[in-house]
């Protein structure tokens, strides 16, 4: 219920919105008992968190619903996202300050996106959204560094997320190319190669164009890879495609 709230922060959220968000498909006896029950839990854990304890808590009840009372900015989910959006916009101009915000951006995160919230149709698709704005803040970042020259930070950092996810075929890509500019162009051709078996294995499907037409310049050494603006295609391309 906190969850659902924090996410129309300010806003409210009918009686009705939070029954189908909270129990999915339940009929309940009397749903505005059971939410009037968790709000009162709620306020006991608000309450214990306040530094002021005459301070009034953010959550309200109001006609047929409950807001929680609070600016956006104050939900980490809400900061994440104008962080990242801030972060894009700077990316070209000034990939130093676009790397700065991107590092605070995740390091907001500490584990998955509202984890144990996501029996309703709201929260789980926030959760599917903040996920994969996160996978694109990694993305940038690693496209930062590349056009800040660090290509051993950016080699470091998507090997994790490719381990993590073997089959998104742009962080492949993207890291192919940090491999071919640190000047490991034999592991990235390996790298394309297991990605196609992988996806061959477990989805059926053969790598994508851009992914085959990063691995024919890789192959053919084209100059353009060690410019800025293959780095900065990459990024338009992936934004394009989602």
């Amino acid at each position: 219920m906190l969850a659902t709230l924090a996410l129309e922060a300010g806003r409210t959220v009918s009686h009705d919105e939070l029954t189908e968000e909270l129990w999915p498909g339940e009929i309940l006896r009397n749903p505005r008992n059971a939410l009037q029950a968790h709000a009162t839990r709620i306020r006991r854990v608000l309450g214990r968190c306040a530094t002021d304890a005459g301070a009034e808590l953010p959550l309200r009840a109001v006609y047929n619903g409950y807001v929680l009372d609070i600016p956006r900015a104050f939900v980490d989910g809400n900061r994440f996202l104008d962080l990242t959006a801030r972060a894009g916009a700077q990316l070209a101009g000034d990939p130093e300050q676009a790397c700065e915000l991107l590092q605070a951006a995740l390091a907001l995160w500490s584990g998955p996106a509202l984890l144990h919230t996501r029996a309703g149709r709201r929260c789980r698709g926030a959760a599917a959204l903040l996920e994969e704005r996160r996978l694109a803040a990694w993305e940038d970042l690693v496209s930062a560094h590349l056009l800040l020259g660090e290509e051993r930070q950016a080699i470091a950092e998507m090997q994790r997320l490719v381990a993590s996810h073997p089959t998104r075929e742009s962080l492949c890509e993207l890291l192919m190319l940090a491999l071919y500019r640190g000047g490991r162009q034999s592991e990235a051709m390996h790298l394309f190669h297991r990605t196609r078996m992988r996806l061959d294995e477990e989805l059926g499907v053969q790598p994508g164009r851009s992914l085959r037409r990063m691995y024919g310049r890789i192959l053919g050494q084209h100059p353009t890879l060690e410019s800025s603006d293959a780095v900065l295609r990459f990024r338009r391309e992936t934004a394009a495609a989602g």
